[in-house]
């Protein structure tokens, strides 16, 4: 079976939460910062998209992206782990990209785990390019972020399969 895109809602809440404590048991967000996000996501000044990946009733995937004044955020990326290498995330990042084009953004920009080469990969695959690091961003461990940037998302294109990636999040 595959899975099946869809927006997020309030509903969906619960179980993207158990997929977030399993993929970022350290830097889990909680309950209240994915309502907060959705709050932004409906409606004439909506700024946010989220969406989720369900195969049957269970959700396997989410991402989300928060845009404003032309630019767009990659806030998380997520892939359940029997799902990851599947083309899923892949999937995911192109509706997040879809729907920045449609918020009129004219770049992206994400934060990724120095030390995730495989989410590195993915992003770049995308046309993604390093533009600079924040220092001890992931915690615990002090991990730094690279950040990187798509100028022109409407022009992005990968394939979608090959190697996948756990996720990638910002707390921002």
């Amino acid at each position: 079976m595959t899975p099946v895109l869809r927006e997020m809602r309030w509903w969906d809440i619960e179980p993207v939460l158990e997929l977030e404590k399993d993929l970022f048991p350290d830097d889990a967000w909680s309950r209240g910062m994915f309502w907060s996000e959705l709050a932004h996501a409906r409606g004439a000044g909506a700024s946010r998209r989220y969406v989720t990946a369900k195969e049957g009733e269970r959700i396997v995937g989410y991402a989300g992206l928060a845009a404003v004044g032309g630019l767009g955020d990659v806030q998380t990326i997520a892939v359940a782990r029997d799902h990851q290498g599947t083309g899923l995330g892949s999937a995911l990042l192109t509706d997040l990209l879809r729907h920045a084009t449609a918020f009129e953004c004219t770049e992206v920009l994400l934060e990724v785990r120095v030390d995730n080469a495989r989410a590195q990969k993915l992003y770049e695959r995308f046309g993604f390019e390093p533009i600079g690091f924040r220092r001890g961003y992931y915690q615990p461990g002090n991990v730094d972020a690279l950040v990187m940037r798509l100028t022109d998302p409407s022009t992005a294109t990968a394939s979608p399969f090959g190697e996948e990636v756990q996720g990638t999040e910002t707390h921002g």
